[in-house]
């Protein structure tokens, strides 16, 4: 049996670990950044009668991802049929919505404009250079062109046949 092996312990590989990942760290500025998940507050779905649907916080989630109301809506009503504001900012669907179908399509409107692509931020700028919108990190400098909002819904109004 040879002596000449060396053992390695536990603590050896703990230490030399910790070290590559401060050097790491030290070098690499997108490793070091603190990452931080981002956080929304859940939306309030109100019903009004039986064929409205009232987006309560919806100008507070507008203000929290920097984005215009506007445009949010313009998405939201492309997955969702007709609508708009009232005087206090609500956002007023035609429709029964739960608060997980308004969930579901704020999560999708962040994915495609409002969070980096490169270091997974949300401190961004969606801007409109010549016909076309620019989603600009501001903590990454990186920059992706970002389509414009696709109108999926299409209402079907009295419905004929064709013999």
């Amino acid at each position: 049996m040879n002596r000449d092996v060396k053992v390695i312990r536990c603590s050896d590989h703990d230490i030399h670990g910790r070290r590559v990942f401060n050097v790491l760290h030290e070098n690499n500025l997108t490793l070091a950044r603190d990452r931080r998940r981002i956080v929304m507050r859940p939306p309030q779905v109100l019903c009004e009668g039986t064929k409205k649907t009232i987006f309560a916080n919806f100008a507070d989630l507008c203000k929290m991802m920097h984005r215009q109301p506007k445009h949010v809506m313009s998405f939201v009503l492309a997955n969702m049929g007709t609508g708009s504001l009232d005087e206090q900012q609500r956002l007023v669907v035609k429709g029964r919505f739960s608060p997980k179908n308004f969930k579901g399509i704020l999560r999708c409107y962040a994915n495609e404009y409002v969070i980096s692509n490169g270091c997974k931020s949300s401190n961004t700028i969606l801007s409109k250079e010549n016909c076309l919108f620019f989603l600009r990190c501001e903590q990454c400098m990186s920059a992706r062109s970002v389509s414009h909002v696709k109108h999926w819904f299409v209402a079907r109004v009295g419905c004929q046949r064709t013999a």
